[in-house]
C-alpha cells in the first residue's frame, strides 16, 4: 500500500513533467521501455538497487541506462531523483501509474479479452471497435486464454464486463428454464 502511493506520487510529478513538456506519449514509451529492462535484467536491476552498491556506482548504472537507452533529458533526471531517493524498486508500479494517468488524459481505456483459444489481431481489433464505439473512448485490449470458457469472448474494461461467452449464455438459459 505504502509503495502504491510513492509510486502514484512519482507517477504524477512526471506526468505533470511530461504534460509541461507535452511529451506524455514520449515519457510513457519511455517509461515503459526502462520497465522491461529493469524487471528482466537482473543485472540491471541489482546494480541499482543492490545495498552492496554505494550511490556512485548506482547512478553510474543509471547513467549508462540513460545513455545506452537514448532517454531524454528530463526523463533521465526524474530517473536520478527516483535513485537519490532510494525508491528505484518502485519503477514497474510508477509506470502503471504513470500508465492510467496518461490513458486517461488521453481518453484511452484498457481492457483484457478472454476467449478459450487465442485470439487473432484481427479479431481483437474487430472487438476493440465495437467497444470503442460502445464506450466513446478509445478501448485498447490485451488478449488472454481461458481453456474452461467454451466458446465467446468475456471482455474486462475497467470495471465493465462485457461477457459474450458460450458458458454464461448456457448458464443463462439454465436459469430461464429452472424459472419456467
Amino acid at each position: 500500500m505504502i509503495k502504491t502511493r510513492i509510486a502514484k506520487r512519482y507517477a504524477r510529478a512526471l506526468f505533470e513533467l511530461a504534460s509541461e513538456e507535452g511529451s506524455i506519449e514520449q515519457v510513457g514509451q519511455d517509461l515503459a521501455k526502462v520497465k522491461v529492462v529493469f524487471t528482466t535484467e537482473a543485472t540491471v536491476r541489482s546494480g541499482l538497487t543492490s545495498p552492496v552498491n554505494g550511490p556512485k556506482v548506482k547512478a553510474q548504472v543509471l547513467g549508462a541506462l540513460v545513455e545506452a537507452m537514448g532517454l531524454g533529458k528530463m526523463f533521465g533526471n526524474f530517473l536520478r531523483v527516483v535513485l537519490d531517493a532510494r525508491k528505484i524498486e518502485v519503477l514497474p508500479l510508477i509506470e502503471e501509474e504513470y500508465s492510467a494517468m496518461a490513458d486517461e488524459a488521453t481518453g484511452k481505456l484498457r481492457g483484457v479479452a478472454t476467449a478459450p483459444a487465442a485470439l487473432d489481431e484481427a479479431a481483437l481489433k474487430k472487438l476493440s471497435s465495437a467497444l470503442t464505439k460502445a464506450l466513446g473512448k478509445e478501448v485498447i485490449l490485451v488478449a488472454e486464454t481461458d481453456p474452461t470458457l467454451l466458446g465467446g469472448v468475456v471482455a474486462r474494461v475497467g470495471n465493465l464486463v462485457f461477457d459474450a461467452s458460450v458458458k454464461t449464455q448456457l448458464q443463462r438459459m439454465k436459469e430461464t428454464l429452472v424459472k419456467g
